[in-house]
């Protein structure tokens, strides 16, 4: 994808009213909405069904209540379907949150595209029910990818059913090349597929993460690592699809061989004291674990690592890897992660490997835990790639999915 320069709200483009149907504020999220807003032309409004990330809701997946420290409100117009409704309702089944103020909402909200983020609760049935029944333009914004794994009897019946409820979809914003691809093995033209890839915030990310490089000895030094030896960082929830287990496995291989080298396993979760027994009990060298790191202290940490991993099968994108990248490391992948075919090439910023295969981790990390040179230069490319991969591509792709859309219902 080129680097594309946003569209001026004050340009001769039109300017246009969307929202965003999603299931609570999401700190990947919130600052693109706000990007939108004030970059692109792009009045935006987050349509959501619960508030539990603003209120502290517990996470099951990082066994701990989680407050993220950036404001997930700023820069653009938030709405809570139901008012005190939305703050009691969890993410459960498909009718966990079902929210009909959605169709009031939509119907008489003026929107010039509604856009949904799922398909897996009633509200986002209610939210594409409504957009079609208002004539307003609708779109598909979701993670699947052809890598992702389900029983065979799962997808047999689960393809048909979404090719039916795709039919009610304008178009189909997709997150990278993986999912673009997906779209089409159901049967989506070419020309209802808009780029509107998966990023973060990549202007705050490098620049905290510039800001704070010379002082990664201070970093190292709070979180108990090595001043000196590279260190692999892993930041994510600590579950079996995640696969840390796998990343501690090749450190300690890594090791016995002589390559010096420490961990930083950042996060919690349900393998959190099984991967701490290990250490222990294997004595494995130079692990780290800082626990949960909260959005505005993760630049300080990535600054003070040489590579990132994520060893995870079924990942359908991985934005921490986004992050990583931010920050110039060189990035490891599973090759099933979603982002690995749009962010990843091997031996420019990185490499890739198949998921499980602790030996082909152990292959694609050695090279760059042992040449300062070669991390150096590949962390620069991972910089180098990231930049064009941004928020200002967002707002081009969900402008031509309007137009387009505007232009074929006027041919009609």
């Amino acid at each position: 994808m080129s680097q594309i320069s946003p569209v001026s709200g004050g340009s001769h483009e039109p300017n246009y009213r969307i929202a965003f149907v999603n299931t609570h504020p999401i700190q990947y999220f919130a600052p693109l909405y706000a990007y939108l807003t004030r970059h692109c032309g792009l009045e935006t409004t987050g349509l959501y069904l619960s508030d539990f990330s603003l209120t502290g809701g517990a996470d099951p997946g990082f066994r701990r209540d989680v407050v993220w420290d950036v404001d997930l409100l700023d820069g653009y117009e938030a709405k809570f379907m139901g008012g005190k409704k939305a703050s009691q309702r969890r993410i459960g089944g498909f009718f966990s949150m079902v929210a009909p103020q959605l169709w009031r909402e939509i119907r008489n909200g003026n929107y010039d595209a509604v856009i949904i983020h799922g398909h897996n609760l009633a509200a986002h049935h209610i939210a594409q029910a409504a957009a079609i029944s208002s004539g307003t333009p609708v779109f598909a914004r979701g993670e699947t990818h052809l890598k992702l794994t389900r029983a065979d009897w799962r997808e047999a019946v689960r393809k048909p059913l979404l090719k039916a409820h795709y039919r009610g979809f304008d178009g189909f914003l997709a997150i990278g090349s993986a999912n673009a691809a997906y779209y089409r093995w159901m049967g989506i033209p070419e020309d209802r597929i808009f780029q509107v890839p998966y990023t973060v915030d990549n202007s705050r990310f490098i620049a905290a993460g510039q800001a704070v490089r010379a002082d990664r000895g201070a970093t190292r030094a709070k979180l108990g690592m090595d001043p000196n030896l590279p260190a692999i960082i892993y930041a994510s929830k600590f579950d079996r699809r995640k696969r840390p287990d796998d990343l501690l496995a090749a450190h300690a291989k890594l090791r016995a061989e002589g390559v010096q080298a420490q961990l930083v396993l950042v996060g919690t979760g349900l393998l959190e004291d099984e991967l701490k027994a290990r250490v222990a009990a294997e004595a494995i060298p130079d692990v780290v674990f800082p626990g949960f790191i909260n959005q505005t202290q993760l630049p300080a940490v990535y600054a003070a690592a040489d590579v990132f991993v994520l060893p995870s099968s079924n990942e359908p994108w991985g934005l921490v890897v986004n992050e990583a990248m931010c920050a110039g490391l060189p990035i490891v992948l599973s090759e099933e992660i979603g982002c690995a075919q749009d962010l990843v090439r091997d031996g420019v910023n990185g490499a890739t490997f198949t998921a499980g295969d602790v030996s082909g981790l152990v292959d694609a990390l050695r090279p760059i835990l042992t040449d300062a040179d070669l991390r150096r230069a590949q962390g620069e490319a991972s910089l180098a790639r990231i930049r064009q991969w941004s928020y200002a591509d967002c707002g081009v792709g969900i402008r031509a999915a309007i137009a387009a859309t505007r232009a074929r219902r006027g041919r009609r």
